[in-house]
């Protein structure tokens, strides 16, 4: 789904308004439905919520929503920061709504129990600027409750894009974000304070939203699912492509079975792993499925014999940097066909910057945030980072895969994808070389560069979530995302 910006949000609500048509307070009426709907399923009724409303639309939908529970059972008490005359028409025309038995005061005399759910609907994505007393106080006031906090669209204080560093905002436990996930909550620099993000539709105008131009776009399971190749009924193993590894080193060859364990559970035909021939019990046994091709030296030094049966390449996996092997991967970036480079052979990208000019048409690089620093430069904030991101992409003709939270994919024409799917128990080591073996298998089977990125980084994030939810995000490692990639993928076909 597109990411808008926040004008472009404010823009849909009044288009929405205007040709549905619909009022303006039954659109917010609609919205805040969806908010007290998704907190009568989470939240039982036994915890009492506490309101902390500001002046302006998000503390109407507040309101709404204290209104909608109370009359259902749960014990609201409602904490409104501005004089009932300071506030927006929607916003006054909602407290007036508040049925008797809601506990309105101000924030002078914020008493929250213990076991509360404190709601917060003090600012959304009208922001401009810094803050200033009251919303200032209000805001630590809420991040000193120590209870759970649920924000409405956006921890108050966060910008909806970018500019977030250092500013006063809610650390909320959940974000129930409205119609779409808003960029801010996708980026390092607040997005700690989103919590859970929940995405909750209020049906906003089909057509503006198909029309709207935004270089954002939000990769979860509806939107990757289109992507899956179908797989035919009278095919064989030639049909689906060849996928070569070129992985492993001495001392390094677990990297070179985790990207081959992947690159199998890819759907490609055949699966080759260019090793050490030293090397080459390791793969034989841990993998039986891939063929093996041996190197005669300790490191990479020479390409496999026949390089025209392969598909697609994924190249880095513990391959080290030894100067044989910049040799040889200059020789590898020479034949021309689709390729994943990922850690050694992106440091030697770094180390060798005329390499890039060599890289053929439909390479995936997938950096994480030390290599790419290394690749493109150091940036002062997310927008500069993005914006040299889009500048190397273009430049190169190449997807790069970003990795991290929210991993992000930029095609070579500067459209950005966030992932929807992972979590912090994948930052352990191997967990690239799965990525990396498995976005090479996807090339090989026959997806379009920017389609394989795009799969590939949702399915190794949900692979993720389900070790996680096995293993624990503690317990889990690398090995275990091979485990659960045929079923991530089968979830979404």
């Amino acid at each position: 789904m597109k990411i808008l910006t926040g004008s472009q949000i404010r823009e849909a609500d009044q288009y929405t308004i205007e040709h549905e048509p619909i009022e303006s307070l039954a659109l917010m009426e609609r919205a805040s439905e969806v908010i007290a709907q998704w907190i009568c399923n989470n939240i039982p009724q036994e915890q009492p919520l506490a309101f902390f409303i500001g002046k302006g639309n998000n503390g109407g939908d507040g309101l709404a929503v204290a209104r909608m529970l109370h009359n259902v059972g749960y014990s609201c008490s409602v904490y409104v920061l501005f004089d009932k005359r300071q506030l927006s028409v929607e916003c006054r025309y909602n407290l007036e709504r508040l049925p008797h038995g809601v506990r309105v005061q101000g924030m002078d005399r914020v008493e929250v129990a213990e076991d509360a759910v404190a709601i917060d609907a003090l600012l959304g994505t009208g922001v401009r600027g810094g803050l200033s007393e009251p919303v200032r106080g209000a805001i630590a006031l809420v991040n000193g409750l120590g209870c759970r906090v649920i924000s409405i669209d956006l921890p108050s204080g966060m910008l909806s894009e970018y500019g977030n560093a250092g500013r006063e905002i809610v650390y909320a436990d959940v974000t129930l974000t409205l119609e779409f996930p808003k960029l801010a909550l996708l980026l390092s620099e607040a997005g700690e304070a989103a919590g859970e993000i929940v995405i909750l539709p209020i049906e906003l105008d089909e057509n503006y939203k198909r029309q709207a131009r935004s270089p954002y776009y939000y990769a979860d399971g509806r939107y990757v699912s289109e992507l899956v190749l179908p797989r035919s009924r009278f095919a064989h193993k030639g049909t689906y492509g060849h996928a070569l590894l070129v992985c492993g080193s001495q001392g390094m060859m677990g990297a070179a079975v985790l990207a081959t364990g992947a690159a199998l559970r890819s759907g490609c035909g055949l699966v080759t792993a260019h090793v050490p021939a030293e090397e080459r019990f390791v793969l034989h046994t841990s993998c039986p499925s891939a063929l093996v091709s041996g190197d005669p030296m300790s490191v990479f030094s020479r390409l496999p014999d026949d390089m025209t049966k392969y598909a697609a390449v994924g190249i880095g996996s513990g391959v080290g940097r030894h100067d044989l092997s910049v040799r040889a991967f200059e020789a590898l970036l020479s034949c021309g066909m689709p390729m994943v480079i990922d850690a050694d052979a992106l440091n030697m990208l770094a180390a060798r910057p005329e390499l890039a000019g060599s890289m053929p048409p439909g390479c995936v690089l997938t950096p994480h945030l030390g290599e790419l620093r290394r690749l493109v430069g150091t940036w002062n904030d997310d927008q500069d980072r993005i914006e040299k991101v889009r500048t190397f992409a273009a430049r190169y003709g190449c997807c790069m895969v970003v990795k991290g939270a929210h991993t992000m994919v930029c095609s070579p024409d500067g459209q950005l994808y966030f992932n929807a799917t992972g979590n912090p128990g994948m930052a352990k080591g191997g967990s690239g070389d799965v990525l990396t073996g498995y976005i090479a298998g996807l090339l090989a089977r026959g997806y379009e560069p920017l389609s394989a990125a795009l799969l590939g980084v949702y399915v190794h994030g949900a692979a993720g979530d389900k070790a996680a939810a096995y293993y624990g995000q503690e317990g889990m490692n690398a090995a275990d995302l091979i485990d659960f990639l045929g079923e991530a993928l089968a979830e979404i076909q």
